[in-house]
């Protein structure tokens, strides 16, 4: 191989043979950054177990469309087509990276299989690959510095925004995609003045554009430049590789690992610590998370892979209304107490004892004003996840009796009652009073058996408005010819939101009981209305016959053919339906709802801009109908706004709470006579044949 130019390594300076900081510059980079990642992946050693390996086909699907593909990155568009734009010029650079350090001890090195048409098709890839990438860190750098979205703003007493730290990486990565091309231009420059073959450069590319202004360039400039440009290439790319692991951009790394190993099923809850079954919970000498290390491995590599973009408080519906709990801040607070505790500065820093999470990083409030709605979760394009953390939080608090004054009494109702209201067991079956005369509700108490259970729970059993959601749907059930029963007064709550608010042995005691009676029941299937016991019953209970929400069922019997429904009657109304957290996000719940309201004949149906996966928490999901949040607006009355503001002046959902909190909505916003809201349920009873 003949060289226009002489080899960065072969070339001197002062003297002093360049092959030595060929070499010196990979060699002391790599060591650094090994460091570095040693000290970071200490506190995932130290921290609790986790079991990510199951569903191995699922884990490799989400990380080809999560991670490989950024299927999530174009929810915010401008931005999402910038990362995915930067994301793959960085797996594309990253061969020509590495064959670079290489050159600079080989100069003859060649990538295997890269002396071919598939290396001349690579290196015209790369070559538009690095001008795509230097344009998208310019349009990133004036966006970052001058038109920084909100969502990126910093309050006070979060400390102060990662701007700089952003504009430098892009900086880095500037200097990179200039170095890299301008090495290239300059070579192909010295080929042409020697009548040389010529490197093929894409036409219009950083490369071409270098090996342009370079013509008529003396050769020893340009040989001065392409030793220089590589040099400059080499220490910034090393430099970036030892920047990342010490703050925000730590992401860069971690992230495809993040995605692997981000849950595979919605809905559930992790268990209380990896490893230890329910029947020993009682032996554990401390419940929940209390401390870092008390946080899973998964749940570090959550922190260290927060890219600080705001994307899960921008959709948190508790920060929209400005309660103090921001998800973004969840993961920050996270990671800057990992550096903290586990030191790389000074080199052989002794880590820190774990300090008190709740009062020290998280205040209490923060963590309670959850709703548990997914919204974050949903949106975070590198799998983080934040519900189990605060269920975690939650379950350490409960463990030192630190549990809001307004939660207290629901729960110990539930615990004495089986209830919030604390109401006498035999009252559960009181609504079934209201239902017309030709409709017969069985009660599964030994004397009489069916094939369907309605799993009614404890709102439709207890409060006197949801109640109607109970009749209706036991008259849907009647109507459809249903051999169908409820428990009566085996029924306990379902303990959906118990176990969402940390009280883990009460939930295992309800769920217990529960479960007793299904199995004593006999039935084959479970139907509810309520998505909270929908969810409890599918994702948190074990071993009972499948369940069914009851827009499933409608769904099911429209298509095959077996409900029919009337024409609506007043073309006035203008129906929106709200998708309900736990039927919607957390089980996928979105298209069957909708079916059974567009079967109606003559319904006028539209979407709020707030719907389906990214819909809006109505804040009233199980016990947080008792707890007293500190907030600016109530999410409801947010939610009832939006219906408006979409044209609607009928809102239409299918669970209780949701029900209840809108209606509630609806009287604090003044809007009643302009709006009103209805079960799914209720409407379907209304309109059936």
């Amino acid at each position: 191989m003949e060289f226009a130019l002489i080899p960065p390594g072969k070339t001197f300076l002062f003297f002093i043979p360049n092959i030595i900081f060929s070499i010196a510059i990979p060699v002391l980079g790599i060591a650094i950054f090994l460091y570095f990642i040693f000290i970071r992946a200490t506190p995932l050693l130290k921290a609790a177990p986790d079991m990510r390996w199951n569903n191995l086909p699922e884990r490799i699907r989400q990380f080809f469309t999560m991670w490989l593909f950024q299927i999530r990155q174009p929810r915010y568009m401008f931005a999402g087509v910038l990362h995915i734009l930067l994301f793959a010029g960085f797996l594309i650079l990253s061969i020509r990276s590495t064959e670079m350090v290489i050159l600079g001890v080989f100069p003859k090195f060649v990538i295997p299989g890269f002396n071919s048409l598939l290396g001349t098709l690579y290196y015209l890839l790369k070559d538009y690959a690095s001008t795509w990438v230097l344009i998208v860190v310019v349009v990133a750098m004036i966006r970052r510095g001058i038109f920084t979205p909100d969502r990126y703003a910093v309050p006070s007493k979060y400390g102060k925004a990662h701007t700089g730290e952003a504009l430098f990486v892009l900086a880095m990565i500037g200097v990179l995609m200039i170095t890299e091309s301008l090495f290239d231009g300059s070579l192909v420059s010295a080929q042409e003045q020697k009548a040389m073959h010529t490197e093929l450069l894409a036409p219009l590319s950083l490369s071409w554009f270098w090996s342009k202004v370079l013509i008529g360039t003396s050769v020893s400039t340009l040989q001065g430049l392409h030793t220089i440009a590589y040099y400059i290439h080499d220490l910034t790319f090393f430099t970036f590789l030892c920047f990342l692991p010490l703050g925000k951009h730590f992401h860069v790394i971690t992230s495809a690992f993040n995605v692997f190993f981000m849950r595979t099923r919605r809905g559930n809850i992790k268990p209380v610590r990896y490893g230890v079954s329910d029947e020993k919970l009682d032996d554990l000498e401390s419940f929940g998370v209390k401390r870092l290390e008390d946080f899973t491995w998964k749940h570090i590599l959550d922190f260290y892979s927060c890219a600080d973009c705001g994307r899960c408080s921008d959709n948190c519906p508790a920060n929209t209304v400005g309660r103090p709990l921001s998800p973004r801040f969840i993961s920050i607070k996270g990671r800057d107490l990992t550096f903290r505790n586990y030191p790389i500065f000074p080199i052989g820093a002794p880590f820190k004892q774990g300090e008190n999470l709740i009062g020290g990083i998280f205040e209490e409030n923060e963590i309670w004003s959850c709703t548990t709605c997914g919204a974050c979760e949903q949106e975070c394009p590198l799998g983080i996840e934040y519900i189990d953390k605060i269920v975690d939080l939650r379950r350490g608090m409960v463990d030192e009796g630190v549990v809001p004054q307004s939660l207290q009494k629901p729960l110990s109702a539930i615990e004495k009652r089986g209830n919030p209201w604390g109401k006498l067991e035999k009252k559960r079956v009181e609504w079934t009073n209201l239902l017309p005369e030709d409709v017969h509700v069985k009660v599964l108490d030994g004397k009489h058996q069916a094939e369907i259970l309605y799993f009614v729970d404890s709102i439709t059993s207890f409060d006197d408005r949801m109640q109607a959601i109970g009749c209706a749907t036991a008259t849907i059930l009647s109507h459809m010819g249903e051999n169908f029963g409820i428990l009566g007064v085996a029924e306990k709550d379902s303990g959906h939101e118990v176990r969402r608010f940390g009280e883990e042995m009460l939930f295992q005691d309800l769920r217990s009981q529960n479960t007793e009676a299904i199995l004593k029941s006999g039935i084959s299937r479970i139907i509810t209305s309520d998505p909270h016991a929908f969810n409890a019953l599918k994702n948190d209970y074990e071993n009972i016959p499948p369940v069914e929400h009851i827009s499933q069922y409608l769904a099911r019997k429209i298509r095959d053919g077996q409900l029919k429904m009337k024409r609506l009657v007043n073309g006035n109304r203008i129906y929106t339906y709200h998708d309900p957290c736990y039927l919607g996000r957390h089980n996928g719940l979105y298209d069957e709802p909708r079916a059974v309201l567009d079967a109606i004949p003559g319904i006028k149906r539209v979407d709020m801009i707030r719907c389906r996966d990214r819909s809006f928490c109505c804040g009233g999901g199980g016990l947080m109908l008792f707890y007293e949040p500190e907030e600016e607006q109530r999410m409801g009355v947010l939610r009832v706004q939006m219906a408006v503001e979409a044209g609607a002046n009928v809102i239409v959902t299918a669970c209780p709470f949701c029900l209840v909190n809108i209606e509630d909505a609806i009287k604090v916003a003044g809007m009643e006579g302009q709006v009103e809201a209805i079960d799914l349920a209720e409407l379907i009873a209304q309109y059936m044949e």
